[in-house]
């Protein structure tokens, strides 16, 4: 091996070697700073008067029922029956016009007996950030129970205390591993989008008016 293909090997390894640590940084920031504030438990879950349901499609790319939307949806069915949370904020994409997130998850609330006068969409939910973000700042809440997957709710969790909101987050049932493994790779990931959001005070794609939400 010559000695500038050595010092390139060296350099490369190096790359990745920082990389891989600032990788897990993030990871570890995230999660670690958020622990003691996922719940898996409906008995010891806080009470809130809002819960956020996090946007995803109601299919998957084969047509098929999307089991994290399905999960998302019982879960917060669940909560709403216990009287853990009395208003559902459904946050999601509506970008385009034949995918609307929100509308999905409002009508499997409804069909789930969640009357329609507690339920607010928000259809500029576009990423988790803008989700959270928003949940405050247009709809004016200071206090949240966020409900999506464990691996979701340790990054919508961390947006939320950054940004200055008293939440907790419910984890929806998840899928093994073996079939969720490219989400979670991608969770790898957007933990430190969502790091550097934070450091660069990123905000939503939009924002708006303020839509109240008011809970009897």
């Amino acid at each position: 091996m010559s000695k500038q293909l050595y010092k390139l090997v060296i350099w490369f390894l190096g790359v990745l070697t920082t990389l891989g640590l600032g990788i897990w940084l993030c990871n570890f920031i995230v999660e670690q700073s958020t622990k003691k504030q996922v719940f898996d438990d409906y008995d010891r879950i806080p009470s809130n008067g809002v819960g956020i349901v996090l946007g995803t499609s109601k299919y998957t790319v084969y047509g098929n029922q999307n089991p994290y939307f399905e999960n998302r949806i019982q879960a917060a069915v669940e909560l709403y029956k216990r009287k853990k949370i009395k208003h559902l904020l459904v946050s999601g994409d509506n970008s385009l016009k034949e995918y609307n997130e929100p509308k999905h998850m409002r009508k499997a609330l409804m069909n789930a007996g969640i009357p329609d006068s507690c339920i607010t969409m928000d259809f500029a939910g576009f990423r988790t950030l803008d989700s959270i973000v928003r949940s405050k700042k247009v709809f004016g809440q200071q206090s949240l129970t966020i409900i999506s997957q464990k691996f979701h709710n340790h990054r919508a969790l961390f947006i939320a205390n950054q940004k200055g909101i008293n939440a907790v987050g419910f984890n929806a049932k998840d899928l093994p591993f073996s079939l969720g493994m490219k989400t979670r790779l991608r969770e790898w990931l957007a933990r430190c989008k969502a790091v550097l959001d934070v450091l660069l005070n990123t905000q939503p794609k939009f924002l708006g008016e303020p839509i109240l939400i008011e809970i009897d």
